[in-house]
């Protein structure tokens, strides 16, 4: 039988990562059961090297040392090399991320860990130069090094394995012998004043250098804690981090949407992937600050962005993909002694030149001027990173005309700008479609429904039915990772059932469909079938049913994506108002008193359990809303009202009508936020509820938020 580890397998993938490298002379296997297998018959270290198809090092080191036959043969000889991509396997990344920063201090892709054959690591790294540079080890040399080792010295590396093993189960498995005390309402102060003491008050995020990364837990946690008590300081804060934001280069100023982060304190210069779990994130919590502020610049910035994933991230079917590469091809219209292979930012960058080519000189001048377009630039090669350099109102003085006016010709030249670089080479799509970041978009589609236009719910329903038919097994109750090019893959984790459920509730209080809700219920029946342990009190990020690592993760941190037990307990929680028979709040209480300590010590890095333990410990505000169509009034008022954690629970206006609901539901009686709760009049009602409190019933949504304010 031929050895599966003889030659490149990754062709067979349709990860778009995994099949860069598909042409690389490394003999690179995919993290299955074949290559483990290959990896115990010779006896030999696998090699495991874990990416993202938009990651830029990972490019690199691919150029460097992948693409080398003499690295090629070291690997290919001596080891089983491996490559995942974390998109399709965040619970490898998870686990092997772990141990590279209680190794070295620090993590990132490429992730380069060395295995036994057991998938225990012994070593490891993130992105090692093909020769010794600046203090890294030469990546060839490190493979003969461990080579050498693993022959000569091998119960050295097998005790060191076994340490480390160790201390992942330590760090991701364990929890405490006894359950504490949940955190209490205190825990949003706590987190705040943590927030505060972080934030950089010049140029705004926190931390004091760069690079700066989007932080959206902590911006809507600061939100939060200004409507609970005022506090100018915490909305101060926020709003400086969305202005930085909205103003630099981490934002696309001519097609819209964020790029991952920025590489530097001032916001300037970002790291040129698009990432959709930060275009679902962003938007949302810009809408949380211009409910919050009413700053109407905040509503076009999400505005702008849910326009750039519906042109250039959603399947037309209705999925969202995945990312949009940081490299494109250099335009040939550059300097002939560039470069054509692919650059980071080409796409997105700007010369005077460039600028001039597309503009009258009056417009470019305002152009260049507005987004700082200069000899020289800000970035490689004399390009410029577009940022917001010169307000409206000084644009207005300077050249003699109104804001209205500069307001119109910057929007005329900004859409000649966008035409121009649509006929750019493009950076590359990867066209994967992940349950939990579909769930993460949907969400934010649903936010976008109830505060700007209605219509936007249609984006978010597409994206769900698509999920629904693809990875959604509805016999067995299990859901499936991604699909790509109709191939469905991996088994769905935490984050797949807990992002996807929430983003179904949030899609039934945009429309009111009870489909939607009753497909949030089956998911939460999922996660505690699957991810709920009992003994330990929490809930784990692989399904009991799927492959054992050498530990099972949890996810409390929250990271680039929102912690998927954060997230897992908000959403049984908010369920728990329509399935009170089930044990969805018990779930959750038992999770934050199992993690209670970790939650009040560190609540910066647990922001989404800090946020359902806030608002499980203070009680939703409920507002049930009777009738067939939310009018019209109602939509406007609730647009315009920052009511963080609050339940819209529609509802049929007769009890005729709610019996077809409980049916699908599959719930016996109408549960209390519920029941009683019928229209008046034939008048669209609504009920305000807080703290087992109800309004009387009110046929102008105003009053019942009167009535909650008050009480």
């Amino acid at each position: 039988m031929s050895d599966p580890a003889g030659r490149n397998r990754l062709g067979e993938e349709e990860s778009p990562y995994l099949r860069q490298h598909a042409d690389n002379p490394v003999n690179w296997q995919p993290w299955d059961e074949a290559a483990l297998d290959a990896a115990r018959d010779r006896d030999v270290p696998i090699f495991l090297s874990v990416g993202y198809s938009a990651c830029h090092w990972c490019h690199v080191m691919a150029d460097e040392s992948f693409d080398d036959e003499e690295v090629a043969a070291a690997l290919n000889d001596r080891f089983v090399p491996v490559k995942v991509d974390r998109e399709e396997r965040p619970d490898l990344d998870s686990v092997y991320q772990t141990i590279c920063q209680l190794v070295t201090g620090r993590g990132g892709w490429p992730l380069s860990v060395w295995l036994t054959p057991e998938g225990k690591p012994f070593y490891v790294g993130t992105y090692f130069p093909r020769e010794g540079k600046q203090g890294m080890p030469g990546f060839l040399d490190l493979l003969d090094g461990l080579a050498h080792s693993w022959e000569a010295d091998r119960e050295e590396i097998e005790n060191r394995a076994e340490q480390w093993t160790r201390a992942l189960a330590d760090q991701l498995e364990e929890t405490p012998d006894a359950p504490g005390d949940a955190p209490d309402a205190e825990v949003l102060g706590t987190a705040a004043e943590a927030a505060l003491r972080s934030a950089d008050r010049e140029y705004g995020g926190f931390g004091r250098g760069g690079p700066k990364f989007p932080q959206p837990g902590r911006i809507e946690l600061l939100l939060r804690a200004h409507r609970r008590t005022g506090r100018e300081e915490a909305v101060a804060v926020a709003t400086k981090t969305l202005d930085a934001m909205a103003d630099g280069g981490l934002y696309d100023h001519v097609g819209g949407g964020f790029h991952r982060y920025a590489t530097d304190r001032e916001w300037t210069v970002p790291h040129f992937e698009k990432m959709l779990y930060d275009n679902a994130a962003l938007p949302a919590v810009y809408l949380s600050g211009y409910q919050a502020t009413g700053r109407s610049r905040y509503a076009l910035v999400a505005q702008e962005t849910f326009a750039f994933v519906e042109r250039e991230l959603t399947h037309p079917d209705g999925g969202f993909y995945s990312t949009l590469d940081a490299q494109s091809e250099v335009p040939p219209d550059r300097a002939a002694e560039r470069s054509r292979a692919g650059e980071e930012g080409a796409f997105y960058v700007w010369t005077p030149e460039e600028v001039r080519d597309v503009l009258d000189d009056s417009d470019a001048d305002l152009f260049c001027d507005r987004y700082g377009v200069a000899s020289g630039g800000n970035f490689e090669g004399g390009t410029t990173v577009l940022t917001v350099s010169t307000s409206v109102a000084d644009l207005s003085t300077e050249y003699g005309m109104d804001e209205a006016t500069v307001r119109e010709r910057l929007a005329d030249a900004r859409a000649a700008a966008f035409d121009a670089r649509e006929r750019r080479p493009r950076p590359a799509r990867d066209e994967k479609v992940l349950a939990g970041w579909n769930g993460l978009m949907i969400s934010s589609f649903a936010a976008g429904a109830r505060v700007l236009a209605p219509e936007l719910a249609g984006n978010a329903a597409a994206a769900l039915d698509f999920v629904r038919e693809r990875l959604w097994d509805e016999d067995a109750g299990r859901l499936s990772r991604r699909v790509m090019n109709g191939e469905v893959k991996g088994a769905g984790y935490l984050e797949d059932y807990a992002f996807l459920g929430r983003g179904a509730f949030d899609l039934y209080q945009a429309t009111g469909e009870v489909d939607h809700l009753a497909f949030a219920l089956d998911l939460a029946r999922a996660i505690e079938s699957e991810f709920w342990d009992e003994s330990a009190g929490t809930l784990y990020f692989t399904p009991a049913s799927g492959e054992r690592l050498v530990t099972r993760p949890q996810e409390l941190h929250d990271q680039s994506t929102p912690s998927s037990v954060g997230v897992a307990v908000g959403l049984l929680f908010d369920l728990a108002h329509f399935a009170p028979d089930a044990d969805f709040e018990a779930i959750g209480e038992r999770v934050l008193r199992t993690h209670g300590d970790r939650i009040r010590a560190s609540p910066l890095e647990h922001v989404s359990l800090a946020l359902a333990a806030d608002a499980h410990a203070r009680g939703a505000l409920e507002l049930t809303v009777a009738a067939d169509e939310m009018p019209a009034e109602w939509r406007e008022v609730l647009a315009g009202r920052y009511l963080p954690g609050a339940i819209v629970a529609r509802r049929p206006p007769t009890e005729a009508g709610l019996d077809g609901w409980l049916d699908e539901l599959g719930l016996d009686d109408a549960p209390p936020i519920w029941v009683g709760r019928e229209a008046t009049d034939d008048e669209p009602t609504v009920y305000a509820c807080e703290a087992f409190t109800c309004s009387p019933p009110q046929t102008d949504v105003r009053a019942a938020l009167d009535w909650a304010d008050e009480n």
